[in-house]
């Protein structure tokens, strides 16, 4: 288990985190976000040891980074966004040197075809690295960071410049890692993040804002749950009957569709189901509904409320109280 614990880090009268809190539990595949400035550098980088932080503490397994740095080190394995590779080496020699520079224990022959078998690189084990996909040269950075056996894998932006193709590779590979590895993964791409982790940490301002899943995270920033409808029958009766059910807040039209159907968005109170009583109103007013969907807040929406200047005090409180301000 990684524990953060009061952590803060100052560069003179600026602070650049301001006595944070988390945990990564073992196994965890934890997305960790933040706009540009807000700390998420700085919080890794103090995890891997690179920088020391000026109050709290960070524990690995056990172990704190201050107190025992090389045991933690030893536990970590690290790919920033830019991975260090040696463009002019084959992938066996930079493997093996990393190897050496890491002083690894185990059995470096073995050890290395394992990981080069799981990162699916092992057809392009004799080739020098500068000639690869940039996706080979993404899984090289991911093998580089597995050798040692690390508990921690911590994934700075590792499917950046990708194309579609090798992006979902990469997603796929980050998931099999997480059954073996505790991972955070820091990423702009939100719908990446969505996708692949269990737990999902926002920072802002050097501020942890939200710590929760993605679904948790959303039922308690909205106060009330959107219906998107589509339905044939005259706009002003439908309307007019969506108005009139219980838990209803409003009903819109949004657009007219080319079936004769048109689409609506009906916002209700976060606490109530409407759809049945939905479908039995259009049912009894004899306008049939095409299509029923609830329309969640996605991680976008997330991240926007709670990183939005304005909005970002108000909305971490109102998480904290349960969805209340």
């Amino acid at each position: 288990m990684i524990e953060v614990k009061n952590l803060s880090k100052k560069y003179g009268s600026k602070t650049a985190l301001d006595d944070i809190n988390f945990t990564v539990n073992d196994g965890e595949i934890l997305g960790f976000l933040g706009p540009n400035g807000a700390g998420k550098s700085t919080t890794m980088n103090i995890i891997t040891g690179y920088i020391s932080s000026t109050e709290g503490t960070v524990t690995v397994d056990g172990d704190e980074i201050m107190e025992n740095p090389i045991a933690v080190k030893r536990k970590i394995g690290y790919l920033p966004e830019q991975p260090p590779l040696y463009l002019d080496m084959t992938v066996k020699a930079y493997l093996s040197f990393m190897y050496d520079l890491k002083k690894v224990k185990l059995s470096k022959t073995q050890h290395i075809e394992e990981i080069c078998k799981v990162v699916k690189i092992d057809d392009v084990y004799n080739r020098i690295i500068k000639h690869l996909s940039k996706g080979y040269k993404q899984r090289v950075g991911i093998a580089q960071a597995l050798l040692g056996d690390p508990k921690l894998l911590i994934l700075d932006e590792p499917t950046v410049g990708l194309d579609p193709n090798q992006i979902i590779e990469i997603r796929n590979l980050i998931k099999s890692l997480g059954e073996k590895h505790t991972i955070i993964l820091s990423s702009h791409v939100l719908s990446e993040i969505q996708t692949v982790c269990n737990r999902v940490i926002v920072i802002n301002k050097g501020k942890v804002v939200a710590d929760d899943t993605t679904a948790n995270l959303s039922n308690g920033l909205s106060a009330e749950n959107r219906l998107i409808l589509s339905i044939e029958g005259d706009q002003n009766a439908i309307i007019s009957a969506l108005e009139g059910l219980p838990g209803v807040k409003t009903a819109v039209l949004s657009k007219t569709n080319p079936d004769l159907s048109a689409e609506y968005v009906v916002n209700y109170d976060k606490n109530e189901d409407v759809r049945k009583i939905v479908f039995a109103k259009m049912a009894e007013i004899s306008c049939p509904i095409i299509s029923m969907k609830n329309d969640n807040m996605t991680l976008e929406d997330i991240f926007r409320k709670l990183t939005d200047e304005s909005d970002a005090n108000s909305e971490a409180d109102k998480i904290e109280n349960g969805g209340e301000k």
